[in-house]
């Protein structure tokens, strides 16, 4: 086991390329095995995430040939439908894709209950709702959801919450049922977007994504394509906090603006000066920055995977900042870490209340998931002193290379192997 290192008050700058997204590849790999020959992936980010999908598709059956950690292969010939109730699917929350993929290619499925990082409740109610709607029989036996249905025929389906996970997991069991399905109040995030574009190429035929009425006419194959990963803007997101926070002036590559539009507009209103290009953001920092508030949304509103970040740049805002999670209320684990680290925050109603500006101090500090993860490299950027990241497989999960590429930009950070004694302190925390 490693923890991450970090050396604070070194300043940033330079030039960095952000990956494909993580939360389109990881619905993307599932898709693939909807068509009957070879799907090609390009643009993937080397992350664990996509290294456990591609076991799993390997496990039933996939041929999967990944080139380089950036493109992957999947011939789906020879794929069964055989169960997956337990160990790698409780490795990460994607792996529910499996459902929507399973029951629209071979009409059931046995998946084990999502894993991934806790958040506090995250239901998979409106899943099931729309694979009932469309003729399946969803029961929960011994910890495995078993999906059956003799034929899936289109429907109309309303979410109650735009949720990303239902949205994109009905299209995947609805392109080959029978008929027209439409879902009402669909989520429309560039990550659905990127879901049906692949869909789309490989003979599906849908409408509407990107609006909050999507509509699915169902077709009886599917084809193999080429596709690419549209880049990640939580990852994009992430660096130009990293560079508001304690950069100079650093260039993003590979970056669509337009979908960290709510991002940008809170780092304006922060006082960071923001230069935008066709595929690129520039970003300066500035000694003074401006208290802002925050309320996360479903897209286009400011995301939720970047307010854990955004935390730790609010500690050096001077003034009083407060954060709202609409979406995940209980997405606050990494307040206690900051507070470790000298963050004046308290959390009051399940709002973030940040005064400063305060000087961080490097501390020993554990990573509870993916986000809270880079928040708190974040702040060991910023800190005084040295900070010890532990739980680092949260953040590995999400960002490619993390440690490579802010050393690249002028940071001192590495990773260390943990002592026994660590290890134990860890497990028992």
């Amino acid at each position: 086991m490693q923890k991450i290192v970090v050396q604070g008050g070194h300043k940033l700058n330079g030039r960095i390329k952000i990956n494909g997204a993580k939360n389109s590849a990881v619905a993307l790999l599932p898709a693939a095995i909807l068509a009957d020959s070879k799907v090609t992936i390009e643009g993937l980010p080397d992350i664990s995430d996509v290294d456990i999908l591609a076991s799993i598709l390997e496990d039933i059956g996939a041929e999967v040939n990944l080139k380089n950690n950036e493109s992957i292969t999947i011939d789906p010939k020879n794929i069964e439908s055989i169960p997956l109730p337990n160990g790698k699917v409780k490795e990460l929350r994607a792996s529910y894709y499996f459902m929507g993929a399973m029951l629209g290619k071979f009409k059931q499925a046995v998946i084990g209950l999502p894993g991934g990082c806790f958040l506090g409740p995250r239901p998979i109610d409106q899943h099931i709702k729309g694979f009932e709607a469309l003729g399946a029989k969803v029961t929960n036996e011994h910890g495995a959801i078993y999906l059956r249905a003799k034929e899936l025929k289109g429907a109309r389906i309303y979410l109650d919450i735009a949720s990303v996970g239902a949205t994109i997991n009905i299209m995947l069991a609805a392109v080959k049922a029978k008929g027209k399905t439409i879902i009402e109040n669909a989520a429309k995030e560039p990550e659905i977007i990127d879901v049906a574009t692949l869909l789309t190429n490989m003979g599906a035929k849908i409408n509407g994504v990107g609006t909050d009425v999507i509509k699915i006419e169902g077709v009886d194959e599917l084809h193999g394509c080429k596709h690419t990963i549209i880049p990640d803007r939580i990852e994009a997101g992430t660096y130009a906090i990293a560079a508001a926070a304690i950069g100079e002036e650093i260039l993003i590559d590979n970056v669509i603006p337009e979908h960290l539009e709510s991002l940008l507009a809170k780092l304006s209103e922060l006082g960071v000066m923001i230069e935008q290009k066709d595929d690129q953001l520039l970003i300066k920092t500035q000694k003074k920055l401006n208290s802002i508030d925050i309320k996360t949304l479903v897209y286009p509103g400011f995301p939720t995977d970047l307010q854990q970040p955004l935390t730790a740049l609010l500690t050096k805002a001077e003034g009083t900042s407060v954060i709202v999670d609409t979406i995940y209320s209980a997405r606050l684990k990494h307040i206690d870490e900051l507070r470790r680290m000298n963050a004046n925050i308290k959390v009051e109603s399940g709002s973030a209340i940040i005064n400063g500006p305060v000087q961080l101090k490097g501390a020993k500090v554990t990573a509870s998931d993916l986000r809270a993860g880079a928040a708190l490299v974040i702040a060991g950027l910023m800190a005084e002193g040295k900070t010890e990241i532990y739980g680092i497989e949260h953040i590995e999960r999400g960002y490619e290379n993390i440690t490579e590429k802010l050393v690249a930009l002028g940071a001192k950070i590495w990773r260390e192997n943990m002592s026994e004694k660590e290890i134990v302190q860890f497990k028992n925390k």
